[in-house]
């Protein structure tokens, strides 16, 4: 962990990781104590941010459920919600024979509205098997998704003109967290295809042609 102080700061201090470093930069002006104090309130909330960018598969459950009570009227009922691994060439599929979904693991480190567009999109997916007019409709209520779809495409693009073919990678958007330390109480905005066969819906990378 590296600590740097700046003239230019004056009241705000910022957290985040250049590779398996982490730097916390802090107005010059500060003491020992008030740079221990904020270290440590900025690492809490650097870790906060990426256990939420990254839940577990309960928690994927949990999210999903609420997202499908927000949005989808709670008509939607995932068995079960679980990170794949094993999903290069898509963001998320729904398996409609026994209601499960898998997340590519992929989308693990992307801003939360993101991963809250890839679970609606395969919720949608529980009530509309295709891409047609009824399943988009579904998808109007939530007020990031073309923003969300803008974003994968963004990385789809990014990885095809970089030669990389897509892999089971974390995002490359570095985590990082900025406060004001007027205002420490408040919460930085966390923000956050193809039909595959009849029985499993995918949600794939711009770009990626499936069947």
């Amino acid at each position: 962990m590296e600590v740097r102080r700046s003239r230019r700061r004056k009241s705000t201090v910022s957290a985040y990781r250049d590779g398996q470093r982490t730097i916390v930069a802090i107005p010059a002006r500060f003491t020992r104590a008030q740079e221990r104090e904020w270290v440590q309130r900025m690492l809490d909330r650097l870790a906060d941010k990426e256990r939420r960018r990254r839940p577990s598969d309960d928690e994927l459950l949990e999210r999903a459920t609420d997202l499908a009570t927000k949005y989808l009227g709670g008509r939607a009922h995932p068995t079960s919600v679980r990170w794949a691994a094993n999903q290069d060439k898509r963001w998320g599929s729904c398996t409609l024979i026994d209601g499960s979904i898998r997340i590519s693991t992929r989308v693990q480190g992307m801003p939360g509205w993101v991963l809250d567009y890839v679970l609606l999109h395969e919720l949608a997916h529980l009530l509309h098997a295709g891409h047609g007019p009824g399943f988009w409709a579904l998808l109007e209520s939530y007020p990031r998704t073309e923003r969300a779809r803008g974003f994968l495409e963004g990385v789809a693009y990014g990885r095809d003109q970089a030669g990389d073919a897509p892999s089971d990678t974390e995002s490359d958007d570095a985590d990082s967290d900025d406060t004001d330390v007027d205002d420490a109480d408040s919460d930085d905005a966390l923000s956050d295809d193809a039909l595959s066969d009849d029985a499993e819906t995918a949600l794939a990378p711009a770009g990626a042609v499936s069947a």
